[in-house]
């Protein structure tokens, strides 16, 4: 009898030269979470705690291949996408999702911001990242100033209304097709998360966290939540288990490594020393 493998999850995202966020973060959730973490990488950023240094866009050629290499040996149970960067990217990245079964869960974290305030997705890439990849996604989990700029993307220029209201803005990315969005909460007075799918909106509490260690917390909770959908869970349930891994790994975080924000410690890192 075969032994039992743990559920497979791939991240499509940039990599993090300081092992933060992007792929790096991505691949930690994941085991945090049990599940084996693959990994095609859309971009190389010379990254550290306290700025984004340089970027280079890997080949559309080649993040179709890293993607075709793990379909066809591995297998993939779940998808994470994170840092997209370009159009060309997008286009790579929507030509590799047709290389999965079509059951298969796919969360976009739409990147468009570091924290440190580089851009990472080109202004022309937006409309393509929102009228081309977010009607494929399971759940799309934006920040507040991304959930924003999504809605602002997709509406009628002279019917602004919303903006302010999270659920709102909620609904309106829902209507661009993904199946279920998070809104997350680190941007809100209550820190709290908002789910939305058809059913209507479910407020996920949570707690503000001043003095945590920040730096790739989005990564986290949208890989955390991919990985849930990868043993089954229903997205509402994901959706809580990131909220609730994600706060933990900022409120644990590893405050002293860097002279910038942070990284997040999802593994429990601090707590061994």
């Amino acid at each position: 009898m075969a032994a039992p493998t743990p559920p497979r999850a791939l991240s499509i995202a940039g990599s993090d030269s300081g092992g933060g966020a992007g792929v790096q973060a991505d691949l930690k959730a994941f085991a945090a979470c049990g599940v084996h973490g693959m990994t095609a990488i859309t971009a190389i950023t010379a990254q550290n705690t306290v700025g984004v240094l340089a970027v280079h866009q890997i080949p559309a050629a080649t993040i179709v291949a890293q993607v075709r290499a793990v379909v066809d040996d591995i297998g993939v149970d779940a998808v994470k996408i994170g840092m997209l960067g370009t159009t060309a990217t997008i286009d790579a990245v929507l030509v590799a999702l047709e290389l999965l079964p079509p059951e298969t869960p796919v969360v976009v974290d739409p990147v468009m911001v570091s924290e440190s305030g580089a851009v990472l997705l080109d202004a022309d890439a937006r409309q393509s990242l929102v009228s081309r990849l977010l009607p494929r996604a399971t759940v799309v989990t934006p920040n507040i100033p991304e959930a924003r700029a999504i809605a602002q993307l997709a509406a009628d220029p002279g019917d602004p209304a919303g903006l302010d209201d999270v659920e709102a803005l909620a609904s309106a990315i829902h209507a661009l097709g993904p199946a279920a969005v998070v809104v997350t909460g680190g941007h809100r007075e209550s820190a709290a998360d908002l789910f939305f799918d058809d059913s209507g909106a479910v407020e996920i509490p949570g707690e503000r966290l001043p003095d945590g260690a920040a730096h790739g917390s989005g990564c986290t909770h949208s890989s955390v939540l991919a990985a849930r959908l990868a043993w089954g869970d229903s997205s509402l349930q994901a959706a809580r288990e990131a909220k609730r891994l994600a706060s933990n790994a900022v409120a644990n975080g590893l405050r002293g490594i860097g002279a910038g924000a942070g990284p997040v410690d999802v593994l429990g890192l601090a707590h061994r020393l």
